[in-house]
């Protein structure tokens, strides 16, 4: 993957409720039931001091009779509109994981494999998993709370300022120290400290990933306390910059308690010396004291985000990498078909970042051949038949199917034309059959068996208790090298096309399973080209034409 990019938490944040847009109608009824939910809350103690004036014969908008009829309807609104506004941003919230879930798939399938070869897979899972899990906080507790407290915040100073001008100015003034000043100054200092925690996050999971993958040989070697102790290490400087989070978060929450006792003591003086000054009345400078005093609660809620979010922005800025990240090679949909006609490499010049593979190779397959490709491990073997596969672009040159060069070929033609088996069989946690069945999902139980036979695989898999229905575990790790090894070339015959490509395919095999994968190999050139590479003497012996590559060189 490329380097990450830096972003500001302003311009994540756009870019995050940018996403929202397909969910804007719930998001305004959110918003409004909110703002309905906070005043009804703000306007229980107002209400009750205009009880209390109006018992003291003060002349007020609401009686004491009909304060007393408003109060159980607000407290009982308040309660509903809170539920309804949760309902609201919980259901934006998880529509909006899958959204982002869905679309960090559709761009980690174009990038493959090019830009994910080498990418830390631990921290990749923590990607897709926690990170994009963290934004719920972004989704159901950021985005509607801001506008909530901008609108209360407005209709409050409004209110306040029709008893007095200067009341209003001081109230909107009081919810921008809370709503803007404590959030951005805390976010401010939290933020190196999320992006860090985030990293170190990615980083532990990846390296307990690697920790379970390779257990076996950490108790063969006994080297399990070691690992055991690097884990620690790892959760500890984790734990330690969670800690400072939240000793960061607690900070700024008894910082903001203190503010708010500050405004209220403040609110309190202007009204008092204002009704001195006689510009308001008693009742106006108790109301404006007890509405300041009851209105904080929305800003409240965003200087209780500062530090929270820098966790998730930084979450965010995460999945943002993966879903700017451009390709390698770009899919092909606007190109042609082919129908497959012979392959050519023509002088290829091909390196991986700052290191050369190959240099300048030529190759032809003819239509109905067996190419063999022999080699050094490290020569650019493997590098050619992804070449060929178009999972990278050449350097220099170009790679041609059926006489078209491979960039201008459509993808969805190039894929159905080829049979690409690489070293390592990679299995999914499934049956046998629904394994081999990702090569053509349409295959019938004859088909599949059909191709397990050609590549010497179905009488082990009959020796199995539950035959073609037998899950192969995690990775396949039920089954030996060799076993995974001939499930990948059976996959090659059931996906049936005109151009296999094999890579060290009897690497894994006695000699019985490579001559019948071999026999059925030749077999099939009536109908197949294939180009094999191999280090194997034994397995070269069915090729028409046998090139070596050597220093990324051809002869």
């Amino acid at each position: 993957m490329e380097n990450k990019r830096t972003r500001g938490n302003f311009n994540v944040m756009c870019r995050l409720v940018g996403l929202v847009r397909p969910l804007a109608p719930v998001m305004v009824c959110a918003v409004l039931l909110g703002v309905a939910g906070f005043l009804c809350a703000i306007f229980i103690p107002v209400l009750g001091v205009y009880a209390l004036l109006d018992s003291l014969h003060f002349s007020v908008p609401v009686v004491l009779k009909t304060a007393c009829i408003l109060l159980p309807i607000l407290a009982v609104s308040r309660g509903v509109l809170h539920y309804a506004e949760q309902g609201c941003n919980h259901f934006i919230a998880f529509k909006l994981l899958a959204l982002i879930r869905d679309k960090v798939f559709g761009v980690l399938r174009q990038l493959a494999p090019a830009k994910l070869e080498g990418r830390d897979k631990g921290d990749l899972i923590a990607v897709l998993t926690a990170d994009i899990e963290l934004l719920e906080v972004f989704y159901a507790h950021t985005i509607s709370p801001i506008c909530i407290a901008v609108i209360v915040s407005v209709v409050m100073a409004c209110f306040m300022g029709s008893y007095a001008p200067a009341l209003g100015l001081y109230a909107a003034l009081a919810y921008a120290v809370i709503g803007i000043g404590i959030p951005v100054a805390a976010a401010r200092g939290a933020r190196k400290s999320g992006e860090s925690f985030r990293a170190e996050f990615g980083a532990l999971n990846g390296f307990v990933l690697d920790s379970l993958r390779g257990v076996r040989e950490s108790l063969q070697y006994n080297d399990g306390a070691h690992r055991l102790a690097q884990i620690n290490q790892r959760t500890d400087a984790l734990a330690g910059q969670e800690r400072r989070l939240k000793e960061a978060g607690g900070t700024a929450q008894a910082v903001t308690g203190a503010i708010i006792l500050l405004l209220d003591a403040g609110m309190l003086a202007l009204a008092g010396s204002l009704f001195m000054a006689g510009a308001i009345g008693f009742d106006g400078a108790l109301v404006s004291v007890v509405a300041l005093m009851s209105s904080f609660g929305p800003v409240i809620a965003l200087a209780n985000l500062g530090t929270g979010l820098q966790s998730t922005f930084a979450a965010g800025n995460r999945v943002l990498d993966i879903l700017d990240e451009q390709p390698a090679v770009r899919e092909v949909t606007d190109g042609r078909d082919i129908v497959f006609r012979g392959a050519d490499a023509r002088r290829v010049t091909f390196g991986y970042r700052d290191s050369e593979i190959l240099k300048e190779v030529s190759l032809h397959i003819p239509e109905h051949g067996i190419v063999g490709i022999t080699g050094r491990s490290g020569s650019g073997k493997s590098t050619l038949l992804k070449l060929l596969m178009r999972f990278w672009d050449t350097d220099l040159g170009q790679v041609e199917i059926s006489g078209e060069n491979i960039k201008g070929i459509n993808t969805a033609s190039l894929r159905a034309a080829e049979s690409f088996v690489e070293q390592d069989t990679v299995l999914f946690h499934d049956s046998i059959e629904e394994n081999v069945k990702i090569a053509n999902r349409n295959a019938t139980h004859e088909q599949v068996m059909a191709a397990c036979r050609k590549a010497s695989i179905h009488d082990f898999i009959m020796t199995l208790p539950q035959g073609y229905d037998t899950p192969v575990g995690e990775l396949g790790d039920t089954l030996s090298g060799g076993e995974r090894q001939r499930l990948g070339v059976a996959r090659a015959f059931l996906h049936d096309a005109p151009f296999i490509l094999l890579d060290e395919p009897t690497s894994n095999l006695d000699s019985l399973n490579e001559a019948v994968i071999l026999r059925s190999l030749a077999e099939e050139r009536a109908s197949k080209t294939v180009v094999l590479v191999s280090h194997r003497a034994s397995t070269m012996r069915i090729a028409d034409t046998t090139y070596s590559v050597e220093n990324g060189r051809m002869s």
